[in-house]
């Protein structure tokens, strides 16, 4: 089993950034792909960046891209998402999720075995 903890998140104003971190205890994720995903209030839980077990392969979703950058520090068991340049429309609980070991990332919530209960990012206009 793998417990997730995601931290960072807060109150910023547009243009600003963030940093998340996904931390992992019970065993390590280092072969583990993780992603992260937000729901925003009223809407479907979106993709938003992944990264692969090896943190050599990154994916992220076009509304981000540019802005966004999944990183990992498996020596930490922790994966990171930098947020910079923050838009109100990014306001939402952020998770991070974990495969079993060596899966693949997805865009899609349901290859994800392990999930982190959220982190609220709000960014003020």
């Amino acid at each position: 089993q793998v417990q997730l903890v995601e931290s960072g998140g807060g109150l910023v104003q547009a243009g600003g950034s963030l940093r998340l971190s996904c931390a992992a205890s019970g065993r390590s994720f280092s072969t583990s792909a993780v992603g992260w995903f937000r729901q925003a209030p009223g809407k479907e839980r979106e993709f938003v960046a992944a990264v692969s077990w090896s943190g050599k392969n990154t994916d992220y979703a076009d509304s981000v891209k540019g802005r966004f950058t999944i990183s990992r520090d498996n020596a930490k068991n922790t994966v990171f998402l930098q947020m910079n340049n923050l838009k109100p429309e990014d306001t939402a609980v952020y998770h991070c999720a974990a495969t079993g070991s060596f899966g693949s990332y997805s865009r899609l919530p349901n290859y994800y075995d392990y999930w982190g209960q959220g982190t609220q990012v709000t960014v003020s206009s």
